[in-house]
């Protein structure tokens, strides 16, 4: 099933009576009684978290930023490239008003997570920042999570779906399915789609280590206005983001991740049966809603490719008005409703 949405018209039209009926009604921390709709909410009406906390898990000790109820149905929300924990500053207190502990951590890389042991490969494959997250739910004594995210992000939440239903109650992919296929990574695409990687390959040179070491903020800004041509953020919002990629081991991880998709980078052995589960492109059994933007301007595969690869109950969303790659914040209230959404499914 495909839906679109026009959010823009939504939360202009949508905004009155949705305010007035959770004034009047109240809102409670049980998520499964909250109305279909949540308030509507203007993209960059919030600009920060509270304070966010620090946690051992696994490899890393996470940054993430908290909020919600410690009883209420946790929600994780995972961020992409080059974007941080901001993505999702206008999709948490909306969750946070329908009841949900929302939990949005840094990625290996990113903001204030660092690595435990200076030892430890910084390794970006995508079963070792999958595995971040189970260590996270595990710290944090989460049996069960609904996961949501985009890019780096969505193909996380993929994988921990993929390998480890038990622990995810739902998805929400933007993009659909993102698991990385080495083998497929191969095969060379037709000129203009080869193109679109144009960075993936940029980094696979030791120019391009170099390049993005010392210019990462252009690099993030270009890569910001080329996958979301339609966004007019302003500097402020790009530089909150941009600082969490002064982490010490940004480069190093982005770099490893890129070389690793292309097969010129190694992964670690100990994540080698995790990948040889996910080469066979495994379906996806959990309730799942996958949602594009009508202006994304990165590479993203069509809907219809990977429909098959959802076996639950499944909705597909594209959410017009001008929305680009980085979708949750900009348009944070379609993006919140689907998780809420995919909750009930």
């Amino acid at each position: 099933m495909t839906e679109t949405i026009n959010h823009r018209r939504r939360r202009l039209f949508g905004a009155a009576a949705v305010s007035v009926a959770a004034t009047q009604l109240g809102l409670t921390t049980d998520a499964s009684a909250q109305a279909a709709q949540l308030p509507a909410i203007k993209p960059g009406a919030n600009s920060s978290f509270g304070a966010l906390k620090q946690i051992d898990a696994g490899v890393l000790n996470i940054g993430y930023a908290e909020a919600g109820p410690a009883d209420g149905q946790a929600v994780i929300l995972l961020h992409g490239w080059p974007y941080d924990i901001h993505s999702f500053v206008d999709v948490a207190p909306l969750l946070v008003s329908a009841g949900y502990r929302v939990i949005i951590p840094h990625l290996r890389g990113h903001g204030s997570t660092r690595f435990l042991s200076g030892s430890t490969l910084r390794n970006g494959q995508q079963s070792a920042v999958a595995l971040d997250v189970i260590a996270l739910m595990d710290a944090l004594g989460i049996q069960k999570a609904i996961l949501a995210g985009f890019d780096w992000g969505a193909r996380t939440a993929d994988v921990v779906a993929a390998l480890w239903p038990e622990r995810c109650k739902a998805l929400v992919a933007v993009s659909g399915y993102l698991i990385t296929n080495l083998e497929a990574g191969k095969r060379p695409l037709p000129p203009k789609a080869e193109r679109d990687w144009w960075y993936q390959y940029y980094f696979s040179t030791e120019r391009g280590q170099a390049g993005y070491a010392q210019y990462r903020h252009d690099f993030a800004k270009l890569i910001w206005e080329t996958a979301s041509p339609k966004w007019n953020f302003d500097a402020a919002t790009f530089e909150r983001s941009a600082a969490s990629l002064d982490n010490p081991d940004h480069v190093s991880i982005v770099i490893h991740n890129y070389r690793w998709r292309l097969g010129l980078a190694a992964g670690e052995p100990q994540y080698d049966a995790l990948e040889k589960r996910l080469a066979a492109a495994p379906v996806i059994s959990v309730p799942t809603i996958t949602l594009e933007g009508d202006a994304n301007g990165a590479p993203y595969p069509d809907p219809a490719s990977y429909r098959s690869k959802f076996s639950g109950k499944y909705v597909h969303r594209n959410i017009t008005g001008g929305i680009g790659h980085n979708l949750p914040q900009e348009a944070p209230q379609a993006f919140a409703q689907a998780v809420v959404d995919v909750d009930r499914f």
